[in-house]
């Protein structure tokens, strides 16, 4: 199989069931961000051995989400218990973390970097998917783990800087004072 067709070359692509899009079109931009997101995570597990099983489980997790969002009548491959699973991890990291007291701003070690930056990009690709389900039915349980997919990786990012000893970065601000 060639990895390229030419029928892009156009601006148009194929949905799951062959139905030909723009590739600006408001599906392709959803799962495309969502396509975003997981590359994202993967150049965090690649950068850090800490929740690794967990990040490879979120982007199959991604995958299927996009997968989802893909097809016409879009369905739900996410579960309660996959939304549980975030939060349990969440609460397990966050028992370890000093109370948060300020805002921070992203940075630390680099894979808490990364893992700021695939924070932000969940939270883009969240306010896509609410875009999106107001011209299509798209479950309330998507939403929700994306959510809480964002509020992981900000709790990641800060587990991690914890673990590779690096401080959270405290928002200044007044920078000029010091």
């Amino acid at each position: 199989m060639k990895i390229y067709t030419r029928k892009g070359d156009k601006g148009k692509t194929s949905i799951i069931g062959g139905e030909q899009l723009d590739k600006d079109d408001l599906r392709i931009e959803n799962y495309g961000t969502i396509d975003e997101l997981n590359s994202t995570i993967g150049h965090l597990r690649s950068l850090t051995q800490i929740h690794r099983s967990e990040l490879s489980d979120i982007q199959n997790r991604l995958f299927n989400i996009g997968s989802d969002l893909a097809l016409q009548d879009v369905g739900s491959s996410i579960s309660h218990n996959d939304i549980v699973k975030l939060e349990q991890l969440i609460d397990s990291m966050s028992k370890e973390l000093a109370p948060l007291q300020n805002f921070i701003l992203p940075g630390g070690s680099t894979s808490a970097a990364v893992a700021h930056v695939a924070r932000t990009v969940a939270r883009r690709a969240e306010r896509r998917v609410i875009t999106f389900s107001k011209q299509t039915d798209v479950p309330q349980i998507t939403i929700a783990f994306i959510n809480r997919l964002s509020d992981y990786l900000f709790v990641l990012a800060r587990y991690v800087n914890m673990k590779e000893g690096k401080d959270d970065i405290l928002w200044n601000s007044n920078p000029q004072e010091k």
